[in-house]
């Protein structure tokens, strides 16, 4: 199994570590979508989007390895994608405080800061405006993690099949949790960042390689002289 091998071992870390934090600002994303909504709702809110993002993992992890297959092309245009996740994740980082601590009362149902209430000051919405938020987060942030799995597993399956269950079961079965300590450990959502944007530059590297290697021959060193896949 690859897995044992120094490049194989170093991709499987690279993903554990998108998966965490993916699956955490995924979690923060849908909670500050429904920590303004009443109690009532907001808890319903949560497991259809945390339901919804497991679900949409599934799917995009069953045609992830025919989409990868596809070409170089498709890795850059992934890459790309993966540059702009980590831009906009660098802004979600940057979330006031105040409401990214809605956000978690709102996932966990508890009442952090001892006000009386929870998720208290996040600015109020109907439910239809909630779960419009939350099905487009969802969308997006399940192909931003299937993508960011596949471009640090690009060479090695058994770690792909590791990763994209990794990410199903997380989003499934901890997110909350992740998104908790994330919020309360910052510095680890910023290591995930940095490993995703490494990710992002390595596909589209790799990609432009295997569609134009004349032109990026000087990239030899690092890709091995092996085309990019589908080529």
């Amino acid at each position: 199994m690859e897995i044992f091998s120094a490049a194989g071992f170093s991709a499987l870390l690279q993903v554990i570590a998108i998966d965490l934090v993916l699956a955490g600002d995924n979690a923060i994303v849908i909670g500050l979508a429904a920590a303004g909504l009443p109690a009532d709702q907001r808890k319903k809110a949560i497991l259809v989007g945390i339901g919804a993002a497991t679900v949409m993992r599934i799917g995009f992890a069953l045609i992830t390895q025919q989409l990868l297959q596809i070409g170089p092309i498709l890795l850059i245009a992934g890459g790309l994608l993966l540059l702009y996740v980590s831009w906009k994740m660098w802004r979600e980082l940057r979330t006031p405080h105040e409401e990214e601590h809605a956000a978690t009362e709102a996932l966990a149902n508890v009442d952090f800061d001892k006000d009386g209430t929870v998720a208290s000051k996040a600015p109020r919405k109907s439910f239809a405006q909630a779960a419009w938020q939350i099905v487009i987060a969802d969308v997006s942030m399940s192909l931003d993690n299937v993508l960011a799995v596949a471009g640090a597993a690009m060479d090695h399956p058994t770690v792909l099949v590791i990763g994209l269950a990794l990410s199903i079961a997380l989003m499934g079965f901890a997110a909350t949790f992740i998104a908790r300590l994330l919020h309360k450990y910052r510095w680890i959502a910023y290591i995930g960042l940095l490993v995703i944007l490494y990710v992002a530059l390595e596909m589209t590297l790799k990609g432009a390689y295997g569609q134009w290697p004349e032109h990026f021959a000087f990239l030899d060193f690092w890709f091995g002289g092996k085309p990019a896949m589908g080529h």
